[in-house]
């Protein structure tokens, strides 16, 4: 795997340094559970606190959240490579609730908060969609840009609902197909976008421009009316309409492009294009 060494502290622990590494396949953080161990509980030995809450969680029968915390090399104290346990930011945050400490109680009432929430959006889904509105607004987005931002949602939720209806998995396939439509109206695969944005975790459309944004949601549109039509019924036939319903907004941007002399897509973030305060 392909993986990044980060020396940024992690924002939710203040100034504590705790180890990480970005897994670039799996586009995931994977953190030092030692680290995260001895910022919460004070531990001086926490690699010791680890091994005997690794036999506790084992022994109530939570071998799955121990077995995903694998072992990778990262800087130790003494500069070297060492073997060390690490989680991503789900095991983690299951972690966190199994330390009975006090500094872990925050994260714990803020689980148990969003735990009501998605609770709240499920049985009323405008209640998500408002809380996107305000949640993008005090980021410093304009009022203009999340109105196409909440657009776009409605338009993925029809041809994600559409893909579902042509016997398409969700994840992996649904991942592989939206590829096809990026790279049919980019030229780059959804991988290379992000890496031209210098993204990593963040969400692609939040750092989209207006025009961006505009011509994803046209191909997106694109895809769900050309597969209405043709009615796929294989995961081949889909990659097919996918890749034609991207070529709509390739042929747009091109068309822009052309006219304007101006390049549609851009590496700038959405910090770099100011629209987070």
């Amino acid at each position: 795997m392909n993986k990044v060494i980060s020396k940024k502290t992690v924002a939710i622990f203040g100034n504590n340094q705790i180890r990480r590494i970005w897994d670039a396949d799996k586009e995931l953080w994977f953190f030092a559970v030692v680290d995260v161990i001895k910022v919460l509980t004070d531990s001086n030995n926490p690699q010791v606190y680890w091994r005997v809450l690794k036999k506790r969680l084992i022994d109530e029968g939570s071998n799955e959240t121990v077995t995903k915390c694998n072992g990778l090399k990262m800087i130790a104290n003494d500069g070297k490579m060492r073997l060390t346990d690490v989680a991503d930011t789900e095991t983690l945050f299951r972690l966190i609730q199994s330390i009975p400490s006090p500094n872990a109680e925050p994260f714990k009432l803020w689980l148990a908060r969003v735990g009501y929430e998605r609770l709240e959006e499920t049985a009323d889904p405008e209640i998500a969609i408002n809380r996107a509105l305000k949640t993008y607004l005090q980021k410093g987005y304009s009022q203009e840009w999340v109105n196409l931002r909440l657009k776009s949602i409605e338009i993925r939720k029809d041809l994600t609902d559409e893909w579902e209806n042509r016997g398409v998995n969700e994840g992996l396939e649904f991942a592989i197909l939206t590829n096809e439509i990026t790279k049919a109206w980019t030229g780059m695969t959804t991988k290379e976008y992000k890496s031209l944005k210098n993204l990593k975790k963040e969400n692609l459309r939040d750092n989209m421009t207006n025009m961006e944004l505009v011509l994803n949601m046209l191909a997106e549109t694109a895809t769900t009316e050309i597969s209405k039509t043709k009615k796929p019924k294989s995961f081949g036939q889909n990659k097919v309409v996918a890749r034609e319903g991207g070529s709509v907004a390739g042929n747009a941007r091109k068309d822009i492009e052309s006219k304007t002399g101006k390049k549609v897509i851009t590496g700038k973030n959405a910090r770099e294009l100011k629209r987070l305060k």
